[in-house]
């Protein structure tokens, strides 16, 4: 890429997505995905594929990682900026139990960063804390 565009507001909306991964707060997913997101990874051994509001509706039906006290970890890994309004930020984050590698493909729609689509990989299972 040869322009040099400002990153602060890719790692705003970044930092958003770590945010809503925390809290579940769905009065924000539209500020963090697009309407037309899907989401794909494995799950026991399974590729799921998650429209994005299918997503917000299972956010939204479970307890956060917030309102359990869970363990925060959330960690940028990659940032690769394929022009001014496209990019892909490889992230690790804990949500609960269950910690993920996550793709996000983000892109610059209307001057904001949204992600178009998510890849995730569950990189490792936490045991529950004994209460």
């Amino acid at each position: 890429m040869t322009e040099n565009p400002d990153i602060a507001p890719l790692l705003e909306a970044v930092e958003r997505y770590f945010t809503l991964m925390y809290d579940n707060d769905v009065a924000q997913f539209d500020h963090v995905f697009a309407p037309t997101a899907q989401l794909h990874g494995f799950r026991d051994d399974e590729l799921r594929i998650l429209p994005v509001r299918e997503y917000r509706t299972m956010l939204a039906s479970v307890p956060s990682p917030k309102s359990k006290n869970a363990p925060r970890l959330q960690e940028i890994l990659l940032i690769d900026l394929a022009s001014a309004r496209q990019a892909m930020v490889k992230v690790r984050v804990r949500i609960d139990l269950l910690q993920y590698i996550d793709y996000l493909a983000y892109h610059r729609i209307h001057n904001a960063w949204l992600i178009t689509a998510k890849s995730f990989h569950i990189e490792r299972r936490h045991e529950p804390v004994a209460t």
